[in-house]
Formats: structure tokens, C-alpha cells, sequence
């Protein structure tokens, strides 16, 4: 994806194939989508940037990277061994970009397993790159440890006097490097090797963002964080004035599979909680309604037992959506849409909160206001109608 912007600002996100302490961790999913895209995302967002360029060896990552909208360098085997650098990743990538491109006068170095950070934090740090006429920036987070080493068995103070130990805020200001965000000068790079050299300003940030995720301990503690920043953002995304509520049917109420008997006669499995979460929804008074593509018995069943309208064998779902606002006389701008496949994409962009399941197809992640933490058939729809109550309850 490219964007018009000066100087010519690059975001480049090494993403290497092999890992020690996850396996394939940079496409561990990460509040429902993969870890690297959570990057992508961001720096797509900024403002600032050019282009997003991730450089990677791996088929797979390439082809999840492209979905999110990153630019895909292909990395040399030799380049992506457990003991090569970030920078010679680095380097590789600018040389080939500039092969066949403009000079590249900025590069925004992300990395995707420092995912705590926003498109905000991105434009800020180049702003104060580009105020300070720096040659590097790091990202770090303030720091009041009394830091200490073990030499020849005896424990020497680092960074204090412990003979006179000083209150936090009596404490000169130190910062820990935070791996979010580096940014410098391509020509600094080759000249030094190195991310940072030359004048180098530092980017504070919040205490979170130094959550590096390097274990499974880590990738727990970051899903937690997450959480707690979607469902905020996720409470805001939704319609102030909540007016109505239309479900897809097939990958949403259900799992997205289908029992055929030896008669061919269809069933499938659906979650008691997902309707416990239709019926609260329905006592708030919202109508509730799903459109579906399919024409088969269960799902009308399934909805008639939930007590909600069904519109079935639609193949034009964005009409049919359209149709449902005016005869309810409802407003767009007050609609909730949930779905999870190609042919929902125009109801869910239409939409004023297009919502889509964990494991909806790529293209809807993308185009979507909120990806659920549940998949389909598993907790999704009641995850939507708990979201939608707390909305109504708490404002």
C-alpha cells in the first residue's frame, strides 16, 4: 500500500520464519488476527508514512502480510538464521526497495513482537525525529529500578548510590529501551551498521508498551492487555443510538459446518450461551433479525426458536439490509451488521458497525469496525450481544 507523503518515509517490519521460543510466533493470533498484523495495522494508520514493507523468508507470513496490506521484500535464507541481525534485514530491504524506487530518506523500524503501540505513537516519534534533525531514534519507557550486578560473587550497584538511596521521585530520570520503535537515516545504517548512531533522541512511552513477546507467558499477558484496550474500543465503535441488530446466519450462529445424514438431510450444532445472549438482547427491546444466504430448514428453526425474523435465500444481502432499514424506518447510521464471509462485505462496510467473527475470512478483518474474540458457533454472537448490553447499560 502506498501514500503520498515527504520526505519518503518507509515503515519496514522484519518477520523471519523460524523462532525458538514460539513456534511460528510472528502468526500467533493476538485478540483474533495474527501478531504481525497488529503492526501492519498501525503503521498503515500513521499518517506520516510512505509506504509498509515487510521482510520476511517465509511463504506463509508473506501471504498473511499481503492480506493485512503490507508490501512483501523477500528475504534470503542466509538472512533469516538465528544468528543474523535485524539490521543486515534492514539493509537488504532498503537496498532492494531503492533498486527500483525512490531514495528512501526516513525508516520507521517496527517490530512486531513489541505490539503495544498506535499509529499515534508512529507519527509522534517521527515528529520528534524530525524537530530534533536527529540521525536515530529509540523508543523506551521511564525506569526507577535500582539495578544491580553479581562480580566475582559480590553484588555491585549499577545506577545508585545504596548507601544513600533516593525516593523514586527524587530519581534522575532513566528510560529502558522498549523494542516498539526505532527509526534512522538509511545512509547512518550503512555507515555504522547499526539502528542507532549519530544523534539520537528517545520516544517515551507508556509502561505497557515494553511488553516484548518472547514466550508464551508473554503472548498471555499481551492477549490480557489487548482485551482490555478492544473492549473499550470496541464499546466506542459501536452506534451511539443502537436501532437494530442483523446477524449472518451460517459461520456465525454456527461453526461454519454441516451434519448430512445418510438422507442428506442437514443439521447443526449451536451454543446455548449465543442464544441466553439473543434472548437478553431481545428483552432490550432491539429488533433482532438475520439474513442468509441459505435456504435450508434448520435455519429458520434455529430462528424461529430463538423468537427472531429470518430473511432466507437472500443472494443479495446489501439490498435485502437496505430493504429491512426502510420498512423498519430505522436509521443506517444506528445498524449493527455481524458476519463473517465474502458475501457479507458489502452489509458489513455498509453498515455503521460492520462486526465480524474471529475466523471470518481476511477480507471482512480488514474492512470490519470490530473482529470478535470468539469464532463462529462459539461464542460470537453472544460476545456481540454482552457488547451491545454493557453499551446500552454503561453509555
Amino acid at each position: 500500500m502506498t501514500k503520498t507523503s515527504e520526505p519518503n518515509i518507509v515503515v519496514i517490519i522484519p518477520a523471519r520464519g523460524g523462532s525458538k521460543g514460539i513456534p511460528r510466533k510472528n502468526i500467533q493470533l493476538l485478540a483474533g488476527i495474527p501478531l504481525i498484523a497488529h503492526t501492519i495495522g498501525q503503521a498503515l494508520a500513521s499518517k506520516s508514512v510512505s509506504r509498509v514493507i515487510v521482510s520476511t523468508d517465509d511463504a506463509e507470513i508473506a501471504a498473511i502480510s499481503g492480506q493485512y496490506g503490507a508490501e512483501i521484500v523477500l528475504r534470503p535464507v542466509h538472512l533469516a538464521a538465528d544468528d543474523s541481525t535485524s539490521e543486515e534485514a534492514l539493509l537488504h530491504a532498503i537496498d532492494t526497495l531503492e533498486k527500483s524506487g525512490p531514495t528512501i530518506d526516513m525508516v520507521v523500524f517496527l517490530q512486531c513482537t513489541a505490539p503495544i503501540r498506535s499509529a499515534d505513537d508512529i507519527d509522534n516519534a517521527i515528529d520528534l525525529f524530525k524537530e530534533n534533525e536527529a540521525d536515530s531514534l529509540l523508543s523506551g519507557v521511564p525506569s526507577h529500578l535500582f539495578l544491580w550486578q553479581v562480580k566475582n560473587g559480590e553484588a555491585i550497584a549499577e545506577n545508585h548510590n545504596y548507601l544513600k538511596r533516593k525516593r523514586r521521585q527524587d530519581m534522575q530520570n532513566q528510560y529502558v529501551e522498549n523494542g516498539s520503535i526505532y527509526i534512522f537515516r538509511p545512509q547512518m545504517l550503512r555507515e555504522t551498521g547499526n539502528r542507532l548512531g549519530g544523534k539520537i533522541v528517545l520516544y517515551q512511552m507508556d509502561e505497557q508498551s515494553a511488553l516484548d513477546i518472547d514466550s508464551l507467558h508473554d503472548l498471555a499477558r499481551c492477549e490480557l492487555v489487548f482485551a482490555e484496550k478492544q473492549n473499550k474500543d470496541n464499546s466506542d465503535k459501536l452506534p451511539a443510538d443502537i436501532e437494530l441488530v442483523v446477524f449472518d446466519f451460517d459461520g456465525v450462529f454456527t461453526d461454519n459446518m454441516v451434519i448430512v445424514d445418510q438422507d442428506g438431510k442437514e443439521s447443526i450444532v449451536a451454543s446455548r450461551g449465543d442464544g441466553m445472549g439473543i434472548s437478553i438482547l431481545k428483552e432490550s427491546g432491539l429488533p433482532v433479525y438475520v439474513i442468509s444466504k441459505e435456504q435450508n430448514k434448520v435455519v429458520s428453526a434455529r430462528c424461529k426458536k430463538l423468537g427472531i425474523e429470518c430473511y432466507q435465500g437472500v443472494d443479495d444481502k446489501e439490498s435485502a439490509l437496505n430493504q429491512l432499514i426502510k420498512d423498519l424506518d430505522v436509521s443506517l447510521s444506528g445498524t449493527i451488521y455481524v458476519g463473517n464471509d465474502i458475501n457479507d462485505l458489502d452489509c458489513v462496510t455498509m453498515a455503521e458497525c460492520g462486526i465480524v467473527v474471529a475466523d471470518a475470512h481476511p477480507s471482512l478483518k480488514q474492512s470490519a469496525d470490530i473482529v470478535l474474540k470468539n469464532n463462529g458457533g462459539k461464542g460470537a454472537v453472544r460476545e456481540v450481544c454482552d457488547m451491545i448490553i454493557n453499551k446500552i447499560n454503561n453509555g
